[in-house]
């Protein structure tokens, strides 16, 4: 006669619990680091991630831009201004898109030598004063912006002043300088903007 074995053996439930709080502890751990990994400090620079999905420059008279074509750090990136800016129309470098979504500021109609004034100004293309035009939307007081039109194999350099009233309008006056080889040529301008985004040589 064989006697059954009966006995059972069973997890406690107290342990059970405790198996389980540090799994699902785990989880959220490892969550939470993933999220902390793919989101920089608020400190970080504006660029990649934050740069998609910061909110938008804000000009100098208030003006808000998606983009700041690296005026910010003390350059500007012509290529992508040149990319976006239309043809010259009755004087006036526009843009491909409406005036309400302008995404580039713009230099009314002047002649190139009234910029700089010599022989090279005229060198000056609609991407330069495009260039021009956002960097005194963007650029801080007396910050220096630098490009270079390798087309012309011209470099520009441009340091806005402080803004000033005149007639109601801000002003900005601002040295622009311009280096081929070894000729140099450099204008103080002043410019006031007509409406957001448009800036008028005076």
């Amino acid at each position: 006669m064989s006697v059954k074995d009966t006995t059972s053996f069973s997890v406690e439930e107290p342990t059970v619990r405790k198996q389980i709080s540090l799994l699902i502890s785990t989880i959220a751990a490892v969550f939470l680091a993933s999220v902390a990994w793919s989101e920089p400090p608020a400190h970080a620079p504006a660029h990649g991630w934050r740069k998609k999905h910061d909110p938008a420059y804000v000009g100098y008279t208030g003006t808000e831009w998606e983009r700041d074509y690296d005026i910010g750090s003390g350059h500007c990136n012509r290529e992508e201004i040149g990319a976006v800016l239309g043809g010259v129309v009755g004087g006036v470098v526009g843009a491909k898109s409406s005036e309400e979504n302008r995404t580039v500021a713009i230099i009314l109609g002047t002649a190139a030598g009234a910029l700089i004034g010599s022989a090279i100004g005229r060198e000056l293309d609609e991407a330069d004063r495009g260039c021009v035009a956002h960097a005194l939307e963007i650029a801080k007081d007396g910050q220096r912006i630098t490009w270079v039109n390798s087309r012309a194999g011209v470099t520009y350099a441009l340091v806005p002043s402080a803004g000033k009233k005149h007639d109601g309008r801000t002003c900005r006056p601002f040295v622009l300088t311009a280096k081929r080889g070894d000729k140099k040529s450099e204008r103080r301008v002043n410019a006031c903007q007509t409406r957001a985004g448009e800036w008028q040589l005076i």
